[in-house]
């Protein structure tokens, strides 16, 4: 009875196991605990009165919501103690994720928990507001304000420039063969004038603790990098969309992954944001 009682969950669970994470993933900026949340999920509906449960994809949502609410607590403590800058798992797919891109995966942040989660139920998963209320258990207006809120905290997060899907893919082609021949001036040609870099480590792997600003600071750093590149090299995994934007996956000298994506404005790079925790790069293997 146990068995089929599990194959009768799963059979309702697991057709909505990739909405669930997607949920998950843009409230905690983590893979591995988007994954949690969503077996916490399945558990709980495991335990559920099923035949009692009108909307089943609604009352699962609102499970991993809540859970989702609950995690940001602790790691938002976790966040303050990040060794250097703090950067969302990279997920990469073949076609653009333009809901949700890094820059305002990074922007939601700067928000309460309830902010975001209003923010992302209500303008990226297209909820209603009443809807909303029911999942994080405030009352339509209050969800209102709060969506409200966030729009105007992550508005410079929103891209202002849509790149065309394989001209993204080309300029992060000609940026890995750029940077990793140490070809400056086809480098420096891609570079905007106030292009910064971001680097996650995590204490694990070095990068810099800060982030680096400007076209000279950049252009400087990668003069350092191309050196390092010709001597250990710096082996192309695979290109496509980091987190909504265009990107590559590169496996470095000490035999570990790194995922680069690259915010361009007006055919210019003008963000490079690079994971190299090993902790958020499991997945990619």
């Amino acid at each position: 009875m146990a068995g089929n009682a599990h194959e009768d969950a799963a059979a309702g669970f697991d057709p909505l196991r990739p909405k669930l994470i997607r949920v998950a993933y843009r409230m905690l900026g983590s893979v591995a605990d988007a994954e949690d949340m969503v077996q916490e999920a399945f558990i709980r509906w495991m335990r559920a009165d099923r035949a009692e449960v009108r909307e089943p994809e609604a009352f699962l949502r609102r499970t991993v919501t809540r859970l989702c609410l609950d995690q940001l607590k602790s790691a938002r403590l976790k966040r303050e103690t990040y060794v250097g800058p703090w950067l969302p798992d990279p997920v990469v797919e073949e076609e653009p994720e333009e809901d949700v891109t890094l820059p305002l995966m990074l922007a939601l942040e700067r928000l309460s928990p309830l902010e975001r989660a209003a923010f992302l139920l209500h303008d990226v998963f297209g909820l209603g507001f009443e809807e909303v209320a029911a999942t994080i258990d405030r009352d339509p207006a209050a969800c209102r304000q709060l969506a409200a809120r966030a729009r105007t905290h992550v508005r410079e997060g929103r891209p202002r420039f849509q790149v065309e899907q394989s001209r993204g893919l080309e300029l992060a082609q000609a940026f890995f063969t750029a940077s990793r021949s140490g070809d400056l001036k086809a480098l420096g040609a891609m570079l905007a004038s106030d292009v910064s870099i971001h680097a996650d480590g995590g204490g694990k792997r070095s990068a810099a603790m800060h982030p680096i600003l400007g076209f000279d600071a950049v252009i400087k750093v990668h003069e350092q990098l191309a050196a390092l590149f010709r001597k250990h090299g710096s082996d192309l995994v695979r290109a496509g969309f980091i987190n909504g934007l265009p990107g590559f996956v590169t496996r470095e000298a000490d035999g570990e992954l790194q995922s680069t994506a690259l915010e361009i404005e007006d055919g210019k790079v003008v963000a490079i944001y690079i994971v190299r925790n090993p902790d958020k790069l499991g997945h990619l293997h």
